[in-house]
């Protein structure tokens, strides 16, 4: 129950401020300029594409109709409460989300080299979960992970995201 509150006060936070963020700024802080579906070379599946930190996303036929949210994640020195580093935040979001009905979405979390280097020192928390992002794909740039806790609320869906996070579904290019 307490994991369903947190990541709900932290939905609801992330939400705010992305409200409070004109669309212009928000599309020049979390471009996914020139993102866009694909056909993937399986007939039954839709690929993400982000050109900008160089990989793709392959999704479930069923997301065909996703929508893209950036957003920002924050960490800081174990023991503050102080953010030190910042870096953006790419959610997929399924086609059939509804503020009504919402569903689990995607989040990934994209780091430099240094960053991630500073989360494996234990340098860089994320929240207070015992553990780190999972890293789920890397570049010669960037690493992407998956939140700590991201599925903890277990929302409409939760179930078949932990099936396409099972696939390997990020190719980094």
């Amino acid at each position: 129950m307490r994991r369903a509150w947190e990541r709900g006060r932290i939905a609801v936070l992330c939400v705010g401020i992305m409200a409070l963020l004109p669309r212009s700024l928000h599309a020049a802080l979390f471009q996914t300029t020139q993102a866009s579906a694909e056909k993937s070379p399986k007939a039954s599946s839709v690929v993400y594409v982000n050109r900008r930190y160089g990989f793709r996303f392959s999704l479930p036929a069923s997301w065909k109709g996703y929508s893209i949210l950036g957003g920002e994640w924050r960490g800081g020195i174990p023991a503050t409460n102080e953010t030190t580093e910042r870096g953006p935040e790419i959610t997929i979001r399924h086609p059939l989300w509804t503020e009504d009905h919402p569903r689990q979405d995607i989040p990934i979390m994209v780091f430099t080299l240094r960053q991630w280097a500073l989360i494996r020192q234990d340098k860089l928390i994320m929240s207070a979960a015992p553990f780190g992002p999972g890293e789920i794909g890397r570049n010669s740039k960037y690493v992407f992970a998956l939140p700590p806790r991201f599925d903890y609320a277990f929302p409409t869906g939760y179930e078949e995201v932990e099936k396409i996070v099972q696939s390997k579904p990020l190719h980094p290019f």
